[in-house]
């Protein structure tokens, strides 16, 4: 939530930019640069560099946003008046599968800039994933590893997180690595979450990093931070 003197100043600075306060819109320097969206998980967060910077670095920025198709744009209230470079707009572009667009406008005293406006944004097909939470049980000289995806920003009606395999199809890529001799062997690839590995080397301590494959946009995750264990 904005303090509320950054949303007195916002305030302020709009009234100028709506006329009340005589400015003079200054076009392009002052602009922001490189509207963009990025996206992990489908936490959906606008971010801008700035153009010219006015005296003091005293840049303020306001943020709307819409869906493709609408005439009027919605002001996103808690990035009115903000300094930050970054606008959260994860409630705003909900509705996964349609395209959205961002923009910002910049101010300080006496002037505002032109609007820096965002590509288009669907999240459904340009959110990226984490990898999988990777655990590791042992047990009869084999290797439990159980993967968890990554839950998305929204939950069912019951409360309960919802997966990211509500909305892909999933495979997961399991890979032991040898500690001793840092050779990586793919032991598994396919869609199930416990990957039972029985050839597991049992003479030396071993590591286990996973990652997401999403077959239908051709893309995969980053890799999990490794889970070792030591001799069986």
């Amino acid at each position: 939530m904005m303090p509320k003197h950054g949303f007195l100043l916002g305030l302020l600075v709009h009234s100028f930019l709506t006329g009340t306060g005589g400015t003079q819109p200054v076009h392009g320097s002052l602009k922001p640069q490189k509207v963009q969206f990025k996206s992990k998980n489908f936490h959906n967060v606008l971010h801008w560099q700035p153009g010219r910077m006015c005296a003091g670095n005293s840049n303020v920025y306001f943020v709307q946003h819409k869906m493709y198709g609408q005439s009027e744009w919605k002001d996103k209230r808690d990035c009115w008046g903000i300094r930050e470079l970054f606008c959260d707009l994860t409630n705003e572009t909900s509705h996964l599968q349609e395209p959205y667009y961002g923009r910002v406008q910049a101010a300080c005293p006496g002037s505002h800039s032109d609007w820096g406006m965002s590509q288009r944004f669907t999240p459904l097909w340009e959110t990226n994933i984490d990898p999988p939470v990777v655990n590791i049980t042992q047990a009869n000289g084999s290797a439990l590893v159980i993967l968890q995806a990554p839950d998305f920003p929204y939950r069912t009606q019951t409360g309960r997180n919802v997966s990211v395999e509500n909305y892909y199809e999933l495979v997961y890529r399991v890979f032991i690595i040898n500690s001793s001799l840092k050779k990586e062997q793919k032991v598994y690839e396919g869609a199930q979450r416990v990957v039972e590995i029985s050839d597991v080397p049992l003479h030396s301590g071993y590591c286990v990093v996973a990652e997401i494959y999403q077959p239908m946009l051709n893309r995969k995750s980053q890799r999990s931070g490794e889970r070792c264990v030591g001799v069986l």
